[in-house]
């Protein structure tokens, strides 16, 4: 079973390199056969969709960290429980292309083995990424 305070710490620091826009420390916290998911349907929302593995997860996290800036995130609620963690946060983001800034509700749902984490699958509003995204 996995200490919840080492849970809490290591999705702590990938939010805090993510709000760095740090892929680098993102990718640290990620097992090298992990899984991330941002769930919708990639047929109407491009960046909806799982990949798998580093290089793949890089490439990912990459083009989200170019396309998004977070500006803030406020924990509505953070629960762990042995392996898993259910974050929900209302985060302050900037969609970079556009120049807009917009508050909304993430769902962020981690497995983490061996003190890596090994599946992220993240809830997201689709339709407002896809309002953003349109020409």
């Amino acid at each position: 079973m996995a200490d919840k305070e080492a849970v809490r710490r290591l999705i702590e620091l990938a939010y805090a390199a993510r709000a760095a826009g740090n892929v680098d420390g993102i990718m640290d916290a990620f097992h090298s056969e992990a899984k991330f998911e941002l769930t919708g349907d990639a047929k109407l929302v491009e960046v909806a969709g799982a990949c798998c593995g580093h290089t793949d997860i890089r490439k990912t996290i990459t083009d989200l960290c170019g396309a998004f800036d977070f500006l803030n995130r406020e924990y509505i609620s953070f629960l762990v429980d042995g392996d898993r963690a259910a974050v929900h946060s209302r985060v302050t983001m900037r969609f970079v292309p556009k120049n807009l800034t917009f508050t909304t509700e993430l769902v962020d749902l981690f497995k983490v083995q061996d003190g890596k984490v090994v599946e992220l699958v993240e809830f997201v509003d689709t339709a407002l990424i896809k309002h953003l995204t349109s020409a």
